[in-house]
């Protein structure tokens, strides 16, 4: 009897060639031209080796994307917990800003209502973009909000979600200023 694994191995290398295509094509045609079939020819991969690893675009770019907010954590403890923030959201909004992030972001939303999977996939991002703002605000201190903390999670992430959505407002240094306010208020 064989202990070998079934199938060929994963392939680093094609896996990230995937990743870096998908993102690719998405700066380059948007989200919604990206297909899995222009993902295999532009990572140089068959069909086959990227439908091995995900089901839809939709998966390739959300985990790609969780790559890229990976990257963007909380800034570490300054001891001014004001100046934690304003760098937490001058980086989220500008990285949110950044092509094509942005356009994926609201490609995947779109998708994930007709895709209970990728609709899993992506709270558990947005979740943990939602638990780093709420460890930069909890600097701040437990006691003095007017409002529960994840409520200000919601109100400083909505603004920068429905801005985005409707582009009616920028989303970057402006709207960490405007949410700067809003977040002294709520604090009392």
């Amino acid at each position: 009897m064989s202990s070998k694994p079934l199938g060929r191995p994963r392939s680093a290398d094609a896996h990230r060639a995937i990743l870096d295509a998908a993102l690719a094509l998405a700066v380059r045609d948007g989200y919604a031209a990206v297909t899995m079939k222009s993902i295999a020819e532009e990572a140089g991969v068959g069909r086959q080796t990227v439908y091995r690893w995900w089901p839809t675009r939709g998966a390739v770019l959300v985990e790609a994307m969780g790559e890229i907010g990976a990257a963007h954590g909380a800034p570490p403890p300054s001891g001014d917990p004001v100046a934690d923030l304003r760098l937490f959201l001058d980086q989220t909004f500008a990285l949110a800003n950044k092509a094509p992030v942005a356009d994926v972001l609201l490609g995947l939303l779109s998708d994930a209502f007709a895709d209970e999977a990728l609709r899993v996939t992506m709270r558990a991002y947005i979740a943990g973009r939602r638990a780093l703002l709420a460890q930069v605000l909890g600097r701040q201190g437990a006691e003095g909000w007017m409002v529960p903390v994840p409520t200000v999670v919601d109100l400083v992430f909505g603004a920068m979600w429905y801005r985005l959505m409707n582009e009616h407002g920028p989303v970057g240094p402006e709207l960490t200023e405007e949410v700067l306010v809003v977040v002294a208020a709520l604090r009392g």
